[in-house]
């Protein structure tokens, strides 16, 4: 099976890198790719909040902003490729073109390419251009809601949910740099329009993650077209 894995910085480094979890998912990867075909885009995380911010200040563009949250996003991908080792890539990619020449041998890193794409909408491309049986949004973020949980104290999580439906709930979020807070537009769409099978989870319940994987039951979201 083909798996794109949209690792949110939120778990790979919630602070800074997370060197212990950055450990057991390199661990939980390696076992997954022996019968499996894996390509893993990590985001920025607080790391990439911080510069963002501090960029903003400065002046910069939301265009510059991206890039400097791009940046961070590929010093978390090389924290996870150091610790995969010789099961990884070793030089990151910094378009999909280039890593779509990469994916299929060892287990693909990496982080974000352009101003304006989200790793999430990254990891959609590549799931598209490979034609990957799956999609997984590995984040902080446990399932998709009914509505937001931090908003609202009676929001509910959603075993499955519609594609159109999904659209229709995150509709009004922020894109701004550094600010997507679960699927962006772009993402979005990709799936839509090639009904990637996608999964919504919490990244660090690595257990759970299996499950989902082998088809068992599991916690969190399936995107249904």
């Amino acid at each position: 099976m083909k798996i794109v894995f949209s690792m949110g910085g939120s778990i790979i480094a919630p602070d800074n890198i997370d060197q212990s979890f950055v450990g057991r998912a390199s661990d939980f990867l390696i076992k997954l790719s022996k019968s499996n075909t894996l390509a893993v885009v990590v985001g920025g995380g607080a790391p990439a909040r911080r510069r963002i911010v501090e960029a903003r200040e400065k002046g910069a563009s939301e265009a510059e902003c991206d890039y400097v949250g791009i940046l961070a996003t590929r010093e978390n991908a090389k924290a996870l490729i150091d610790a995969l080792d010789r099961n990884s890539n070793q030089g990151i990619p910094e378009s999909v073109r280039d890593a779509v020449k990469s994916f299929g041998s060892n287990i693909l890193v990496m982080g974000g390419t352009e101003p304006g794409h989200s790793t999430d909408a990254v990891a959609a491309l590549l799931a598209e251009w490979t034609k990957a049986d799956l999609l997984i949004n590995a984040s902080n973020v446990d399932a998709v809601y009914d509505k937001d949980p931090r908003k609202f104290k009676d929001a509910k999580p959603l075993k499955s949910v519609r594609i159109d439906d999904l659209i229709r709930l995150l509709e009004g979020q922020s894109v701004a740099a550094g600010q997507y807070p679960l699927l962006d537009p772009t993402s979005l769409k990709l799936i839509k329009r090639s009904s990637i099978r996608t999964i919504v989870l919490d990244g660090r319940n690595l257990p759970n993650m299996a499950d989902a994987i082998s088809g068992k039951k599991f916690s969190g979201t399936e995107v249904t077209f």
